[in-house]
């Protein structure tokens, strides 16, 4: 008996620990992942101004290819909105397209509506390198609810590993590599 109450309190103890470091820790949080690829700068920003071309390089969207897909507007332009409903990993939610820098940067609005209501900033910045070369800069900013957000650590690894492997496959489709 003496043995279960100490586990319960250790227990107790540990879930104490882990809501007062939430308590402390940071909410917000911002995701930058780079690439550089054999591809003009232009090319690179129509490419990625259209949302349902993450189709075939966003690992997120590419999780669930039988998900619900909806659109409004006209993809590739301000005010564009690209919805989805799918399975747990999937969720559901929707991305609108909110600024275009014409060949220079693309600026979505992402509004998680499950399996946790969220919102994220999501930007493409696309760098002309010069001699046919551009390199596209994706950033994440959002911010984690309390207590959720002591898992941040561990959630911006998964995030910017997942980024950097859709960032692999949009340079494979830019540079028409299989």
């Amino acid at each position: 008996m003496l043995i279960l109450k100490l586990l319960l309190l250790s227990l107790l103890a540990l879930i104490a620990l882990l809501l007062l470091a939430a308590l402390v820790m940071r909410r917000k949080y911002s995701i930058i992942c780079k690439i550089e690829m054999n591809t003009q700068a232009a090319a690179a920003y129509d490419f990625v101004r259209h949302l349902k071309n993450q189709d075939r390089f966003n690992k997120w969207v590419m999780v669930e290819p039988n998900m619900q897909r909806i659109f409004k507007g006209q993809d590739g332009e301000l005010g564009f909105v690209y919805g989805w409903n799918g399975n747990k990993k999937a969720g559901e939610g929707e991305q609108e397209i909110k600024s275009l820098i014409e060949n220079k940067q693309v600026v979505t609005e992402i509004r998680f509506k499950r399996p946790i209501e969220g919102l994220a900033i999501s930007i493409m910045d696309i760098e002309d390198l010069g001699n046919g070369n551009a390199q596209i800069s994706w950033t994440n900013d959002s911010e984690m609810k309390y207590p959720l957000n002591v898992l941040l650590p561990f959630i911006e690894k998964l995030l910017a590993k997942d980024m950097n492997e859709s960032l692999v496959n949009l340079k494979k489709i830019m540079e028409n590599k299989p």
